[in-house]
C-alpha cells in the first residue's frame, strides 16, 4: 500500500504494439509493397510462441513499438485536487507524433515535474516500455531516470521502496501475480467503467487500420478508470476522507465534463457507463 500523495500526481496508461522494425530487423520480415505490418508481427508472434489456440502471445516490450501514452494531471489545489486530462499523441493526425516525439513529451515532462505515477501493472509493463524503446531511439530520460540518494531528496520511480511510482496493479494484487485482476475486472466491480468498445487485444488491428484516433479514445478512458481505482485505492488507505474522496469524483467527472464541451464526444460513452454502473450498484448491493 502506498503512503503518500504526493502535490503531484500523473495516473498514465500506455499503448503499444509489435513493432515491425523488430521484425524486419530480426526475423528479416520486408515491408515494401505489397507486403505488410501484419507480417511482421506474426513473425513477433510466432518467436513468442503463437498456438492455434493463443495465435497473439505477449511480445517482449522492448520489441514494441508505444502508439499513445495518456494521464491525468492531478495537482493539489485550495479547494479541491485540479485534474487536466494529457494525451499523447494530442493530435493523432499529425505526423509528428511518432514514437520517439510521444517518449521525448513524457519524458521531458515527468522529468520536469516529477510527479507521482500511478499505473496499473505499470511497474511490470508501461514503465519499462517506457525506458526500453527510449533507450531503443537513444533518447535523453530528461530527468526521469534520475535517482535521489535519499527518499526525501525527489521522486524515485525505480525504487520498490518508494512511493514514486504506484502500481495499482501490485497493491490489488498483493504482489500476487494470479491474485491480481483484469484493470477492466477491478473497475468494474468498483463502480468504475472497465473497458468501452475497445481492449487491449485489438488496438494491432486498430494500429494497421490507421484508427489512432480511436486507440487515444481508448487510451484516455484506461487512464480516467486508472485515476478512479486511484482515488478509491487511496480513501481505502486513509489517505483521503469520505469528503475528499467525492471531491476527487466529482473533479473526475467535471474534467469528463470540460473534454466533452471542448469536442472529445466520445467521453460521453464514459460519463454514460459511469451513471449507469453507479445505478446498478445502487440497486444491486444496497
Amino acid at each position: 500500500m502506498f503512503k503518500s500523495i504526493a502535490e503531484k500526481v500523473f495516473s498514465f496508461d500506455v499503448e503499444w504494439v509489435p513493432d515491425p522494425l523488430s521484425g524486419e530487423l530480426l526475423f528479416n520480415v520486408e515491408h515494401n509493397p505489397p507486403f505488410s505490418y501484419e507480417e511482421s508481427f506474426c513473425a513477433m508472434w510466432g518467436d513468442a510462441g503463437a498456438t492455434p489456440d493463443k495465435p497473439r502471445p505477449f511480445v517482449k516490450t522492448a520489441l514494441c513499438r508505444v502508439v499513445s501514452i495518456c494521464g491525468v494531471l492531478r495537482e493539489a489545489g485550495r479547494k479541491g485536487p485540479e485534474l487536466k486530462l494529457v494525451s499523447l499523441p494530442s493530435d493523432p493526425a499529425d505526423p509528428k507524433w511518432t514514437e520517439r516525439y510521444i517518449l521525448e513529451n513524457f519524458l521531458k515532462a515527468v522529468g520536469a515535474n516529477h510527479p507521482q505515477l500511478v499505473g496499473y501493472n505499470s511497474n511490470n509493463s508501461d514503465i519499462p516500455i517506457i525506458v526500453q524503446r527510449a533507450i531503443a531511439h537513444g533518447l535523453d530520460s530528461h530527468g526521469f531516470a534520475e535517482r535521489p540518494e535519499k527518499p526525501w531528496l525527489g521522486m524515485d520511480y525505480f525504487a520498490s521502496s518508494s512511493d514514486g511510482s504506484i502500481d495499482l496493479g501490485q497493491i490489488i494484487g498483493m504482489g500476487r501475480w494470479g491474485a491480481m485482476p483484469r484493470l477492466d475486472e477491478i473497475a468494474t466491480i468498483c463502480g468504475i467503467p472497465g473497458k468501452i468498445d475497445v481492449n487491449g487485444g485489438n488496438v494491432w488491428q486498430l494500429w494497421l487500420a490507421g484508427r489512432l484516433t480511436d486507440i487515444v479514445n481508448y487510451n484516455e478512458f484506461d487512464a480516467l478508470t486508472t485515476h478512479l481505482l486511484w482515488a478509491r485505492t487511496a480513501h481505502f488507505a486513509g489517505l483521503l476522507d469520505d469528503r475528499a474522496y467525492e471531491l476527487e469524483q466529482m473533479a473526475v467527472r467535471e474534467l469528463i465534463e470540460r473534454e466533452i464541451a471542448a469536442g472529445k464526444e466520445h467521453l460521453k460513452r464514459y460519463l454514460a457507463r459511469w451513471d449507469e454502473l453507479k445505478e446498478l450498484m445502487l440497486r444491486r448491493r444496497g
